[in-house]
């Protein structure tokens, strides 16, 4: 049975590690966007974010703060055909900016990917943002590499570190002067909260719950990624459920039991804290008792049995998703002590594999 790590000096967990050190990575990651951008002579029109699991995530949450950009999973860009792609993206003929997110870089569809679209859409620019420099995706003609920093190439199976400096990378193309203004802050808050946050995390595990929901009312691709940790990293023992506040009140609410922890992602926005508000004191009304608000004051009369406070409490919404998924990181890596498996290898039987092995890429 592994031990729960204390995270300031982790004994031994290469997880544990690659979690505690995103706040040391996430002004790097800053610095080297703004080398990238002052070496571009254009602009980004007609843009494509993709990547694969996490990193697909990753794409969702910067499509989501990306006027007229677009997330398309590459496990998607392998199946569609040049005029369903157009219908997603109209124009794209003419040209355009496909931005590609890994950290590996050496999935088989990595590389496929942009090779087809280079085939199908010969006028469109290839971008990569790449955890690892060596890398079949780095080495292919035409693409624009914009490299991190190689502690994000996380080398334990799921990926953490990867996953906020890729998505933070992304958003930081867009949104730099105010993710600029924001990181001091947000780092020292996480290295000031880590392990009151672990701490809460470790007793919500406790629990023993084989189910959970995260509930937001935008931050989609976050609220994916933030299920699919705990998934990883219990080798399918614990299994999430991801809506929004509203939507959650239809048929998914039916996922709820007794003592299904309720993760509530707070927004910063005083008209969406509204409607949450209200589902929150519904939960109650129900018998729900086992809610953990994310953000707002820890001194809120909302009912809730934990609270954890927001990282980046004042950013909008949609440029919070780098930083709020630490919580989920560290309750997933809690899932994972509590039900015995090893966090750094989840899968020991190679069920899941940290690239995913190779399969015939048709044309």
């Amino acid at each position: 049975m592994f031990q729960t790590v204390e995270m300031k000096y982790p004994l031994g967990s290469l997880l544990a590690r690659e979690i505690a050190q995103q706040p040391d990575l996430w002004p790097d990651t800053l610095e080297r966007v703004k080398s990238f951008l002052r070496q571009r002579t254009s602009g980004f029109s007609r843009v494509i974010l993709t990547g694969a699991g996490t990193s697909g995530y990753a794409a969702e949450c910067i499509a989501e703060n990306w006027l007229g950009a677009c997330a398309i999973a590459t496990t998607d860009l392998l199946l569609l055909s040049p005029q369903e792609i157009e219908i997603r993206v109209p124009g794209l003929s003419e040209g355009g900016v496909m931005v590609s997110l890994a950290r590996s870089g050496n999935s088989p569809e990595s590389a496929g990917v942009v090779e087809r679209m280079q085939r199908l859409f010969p006028a469109v620019e290839h971008v990569a943002i790449l955890c690892n420099p060596d890398c079949r995706l780095a080495k292919i003609d035409g693409i624009t590499v914009l490299q991190l920093d190689e502690r994000s190439n996380d080398h334990s199976l799921a990926m953490t570190s990867s996953f906020s400096n890729l998505t933070l990378a992304g958003l930081a193309l867009r949104h730099m002067d105010t993710l600029s203004q924001h990181v001091p802050a947000i780092a020292k808050n996480m290295r000031d909260h880590l392990e009151a946050m672990f701490a809460t995390a470790t007793e919500i595990a406790a629990e023993g719950a084989s189910r959970f929901v995260v509930l937001a009312s935008t931050m989609h691709g976050l609220t994916r990624e933030m299920t699919l940790k705990s998934l990883e990293l219990t080798a399918g023992v614990t299994v999430g459920m991801a809506e929004s506040f509203l939507g959650f009140r239809h048929g998914p609410i039916s996922i709820l039991r007794d003592d299904t922890p309720i993760l509530c992602l707070l927004s910063n926005d005083p008209l969406k804290r509204q409607y949450e508000d209200d589902v929150v004191r519904e939960f109650a009304t129900r018998g729900m008792r086992n809610v953990c608000l994310m953000g707002g004051k820890a001194d809120t009369d909302m009912p809730h049995r934990w609270h954890v406070p927001a990282l980046a409490p004042s950013l909008p919404d949609g440029l919070r998703a780098p930083f709020e998924v630490v919580f989920a990181q560290l309750l997933a890596y809690a899932h994972s002590v509590r039900v015995g498996v090893n966090p750094d290898d989840p899968s020991p039987d190679g069920q899941v594999t940290r690239v995913v092995r190779p399969f015939t890429l048709y044309a």
